[in-house]
């Protein structure tokens, strides 16, 4: 049977009820990323376009729709720190995800214990079980193909610093599933937990 495709250019809107895009490129990994202000006030919120982009040396980054306090304490320090999120904490992260004056503390506002950092000023998230400290390498404002700006800024970090919870680890390898991570789905509240019963192995071929 020949599939049927729904066809849409995004310029002139995709003719559904809701913008299927989320929902396509998805479960996206969550940016918990927790930022200090240069007059010292700690903000830390999520971001669901974020990932991982490079091995030697660590590079992940992250994009806000729109020029947020995350961003402008990242270009104004250079740090940052990613917490992973887990189902453990998917409420206090949610939590975060509110939009407030500068002046609040996300993380006292979540009630959310923290953990100072060794190689950066912003604090981690106690009780994740995994936290990169980072260092700014590229703060880029997005752009369409006629190289029109939109209100969308990718930043991208080095991870100098790693922190792993030994439970984590199995024989010196880290246990994915065993952190119980979330991640984003498409719908305004959707959301997936990675559990060991939705694992698979594949190898690359030789």
């Amino acid at each position: 049977m020949t599939a049927e495709f729904h066809f849409y250019e995004p310029a002139q809107g995709h003719r559904l009820p809701h913008d299927p895009l989320n929902a396509i490129v998805a479960p996206r990994p969550i940016g918990w990323i927790s930022t200090v202000s240069p007059a010292g006030v700690r903000n830390l919120a999520p971001y669901s376009f974020f990932n991982a982009f490079n091995y030697r040396p660590p590079i992940i980054g992250f994009a806000s729709t729109s020029w947020k306090d995350s961003v402008a304490n990242v270009q104004a320090t250079g740090e940052f720190v990613w917490n992973l999120a887990t189902r453990a904490q998917a409420e206090a992260m949610n939590i975060t995800s509110a939009t407030v004056a500068e002046e609040v503390d996300e993380f006292v506002l979540a009630g959310l214990d923290t953990l100072p950092s060794r190689l950066v000023k912003p604090d981690r998230v106690a009780g994740s079980p995994v936290q990169f400290e980072c260092r700014l390498t590229q703060l880029i404002r997005l752009q369409t193909k006629e190289g029109r700006e939109v209100d969308t800024w990718l930043v991208l970090g080095e991870a100098v610093g790693i922190h792993i919870d030994t439970r984590m680890l199995e024989d010196g390898a880290y246990q994915t599933a065993r952190a119980h991570p979330i991640v984003r789905s498409g719908g305004p509240g959707d959301y997936f937990e990675i559990t060991e019963a939705a694992q698979f192995r594949m190898r690359r071929p030789a």
